[in-house]
C-alpha cells in the first residue's frame, strides 16, 4: 500500500477532518496547505440528495464566477455571416460552420468549449459523437446555444463554469486557483454553491446539499458546513 508523503501528512495534520468549516476557514486551510510548485486549481465537490437517473432530479446549469477561473479557455463557435463576425470580435478562438465540423471530425480540436447559434445545431449534430463524450456539446440550458454570441463567448472566457450532476449524485467544478486572494476565492465558492442551490430540481426531496468539500489539486479535502452556504 502506498504510504502518505510528508507534505500530505502535514496537510492532514493542519486541520480537523471531523469538523465542517465555514467557507472562509475552509478556503484558508486549502490555501495554507498549497505547497507544491505550481498554481493548483481549487475544486468544490457537492454530494446532492438526488437520483439523476430520474429526469425530474437532474441538476445542471452554469455559474459565472465573479473572479474567473484562473485558466485560459479556448472557445470555438459555430456561426455564419454577421454572427461569425460577432464571435470573432468577442474573442472566439475558432469560428466556422461546415469547415469547423470537418476540423472536428478530423480530430483537430484546439479549444475547450463550443458555442453555436440555433440555426447551426443540425450541423453541430453531425459531430455530436465527438463533442458529447468530451463534454463540449452545445446546450441551450447552459447558454451555449444562443443568438447572443458575444455574451456567450465573453462569459466562457471570463469565468463561466458548467456543472452537471454525475451518476453518484455529485457535482464538482474548479472555482479558481490557490494564488487567488482569500476574498476572491470565497466569492467564487459562494457563487458556485448558490448556483447549485438555484438549480435544485422539482423532484429533489429532503436534504438537497448533503456534503460539500473543497480541495486543491494536490491537497486533501476540507468539509464545508452546508449551513454556511449563502
Amino acid at each position: 500500500m502506498m504510504s502518505t508523503g510528508k507534505r500530505m501528512k502535514a496537510a492532514n495534520a493542519a486541520y480537523d477532518k471531523n469538523v465542517d468549516y465555514n467557507v472562509a476557514d475552509a478556503v484558508k486551510i486549502v490555501k495554507d496547505n498549497a505547497k507544491v510548485k505550481f498554481d493548483e486549481t481549487v475544486e468544490v465537490a457537492v454530494n446532492l440528495g438526488v437520483d439523476p437517473r430520474h429526469a425530474d432530479q437532474m441538476v445542471r446549469g452554469v455559474c459565472n464566477l465573479p473572479n474567473g477561473t484562473g485558466r485560459s479557455v479556448r472557445v470555438a463557435v459555430f456561426a455564419k455571416d454577421a454572427k461569425a463576425d460577432e464571435a470573432r470580435e468577442a474573442g472566439a478562438d475558432v469560428v466556422g460552420a461546415e469547415d469547423l465540423a470537418e476540423q472536428i471530425q478530423a480530430g483537430d480540436m484546439p479549444f475547450d468549449k463550443v458555442i453555436a447559434t440555433p440555426d447551426m445545431m443540425p450541423l453541430v449534430g453531425r459531430v455530436a459523437r465527438v463533442l458529447g463524450p468530451k463534454g463540449m456539446m452545445p446546450n441551450p440550458k447552459v447558454g451555449t446555444v444562443t443568438m447572443d454570441i458575444a455574451k456567450a463567448v465573453q462569459d466562457s472566457k471570463g469565468g463561466a463554469v458548467e456543472f452537471r450532476v454525475e451518476k453518484a449524485g455529485i457535482v464538482h467544478a474548479g472555482v479558481g486557483k490557490t494564488s487567488f486572494a482569500q476574498g476572491k476565492l470565497e466569492e467564487n465558492v459562494n457563487a458556485f454553491l448558490k448556483a447549485i442551490q438555484q438549480a435544485r430540481p422539482a423532484g429533489a426531496k429532503g436534504v438537497f446539499m448533503k456534503k460539500v468539500t473543497i480541495s486543491s489539486t494536490m491537497g486533501p479535502g476540507v468539509k464545508i458546513d452546508t449551513a454556511d452556504v449563502k
